[in-house]
């Protein structure tokens, strides 16, 4: 694991995990099953699109800069309520070659915590269900797999209504796979990169 301490978010950030796949779009990549999704072909041509002209524009829904607004309190509940002491870090890097990464809500000793600040009725069906929301199972053994880390909390946020707070330990065999699907993808991306370098030279030399 490398941690890279930029503010998510900023030119920095962007231009950290620029073209390469990160742990919130694991699900582009890796079905529940551990399988290579149909939709992965789409998202590495998304990343050499990056690689190649840079970040595309961002854009910021009304629920997403509202959940980027209520983060900090979540966190700060978080701490409270389970007195663990939250890292804050940008980017990590599962290792040197710096080709995969994840941008965790924070890091906790040997742990990692992911926090989602969604609707209200959204929030409700995430307590009933007191469990990790199955949507977010590849982003959280995803980063699991990035991190190296034993254990991810998930924690689901609305203000004036009780929290959600779920221990996810290691799923080891699904590890496997998305080390194993990973790794598929990541030799694809390597070698299209490759290929339009070789496009892009050829074009400037003519």
């Amino acid at each position: 694991m490398i941690k890279l301490n930029v503010e998510q978010g900023s030119d920095e950030w962007y231009q950290a995990r620029l073209g390469i796949p990160t742990s919130s779009a694991f699900d582009k990549i890796i079905t529940p099953t551990g399988k290579l999704s149909a939709s992965s072909v789409d998202y590495r041509n998304i990343l050499l699109a990056e690689y190649l002209d840079g970040p595309r524009e961002s854009y910021s829904t009304d629920a997403m800069l509202r959940g980027q607004e209520l983060e900090p309190e979540a966190r700060r509940l978080y701490e409270f309520t389970t007195g663990n002491q939250v890292e804050q870090v940008g980017l990590v890097y599962k290792d040197k070659e710096k080709l995969v990464s994840c941008s965790p809500d924070g890091l906790v000793g040997d742990g990692g915590i992911e926090i989602k600040c969604p609707l209200v009725h959204t929030h409700i069906g995430y307590l009933l269900g007191n469990e990790l929301p199955k949507k977010y199972k590849q982003q959280v053994q995803g980063s699991l797999w990035v991190t190296g880390q034993k254990w991810w909390d998930f924690m689901s946020y609305f203000p004036g209504k009780p929290p959600l707070i779920v221990r996810v330990e290691r799923d080891e065999p699904y590890i496997e796979l998305i080390d194993k699907c990973m790794n598929t993808f990541i030799s694809e991306l390597v070698l299209c990169r490759e290929a339009l370098d070789k496009i892009t030279e050829n074009k400037k030399v003519a």
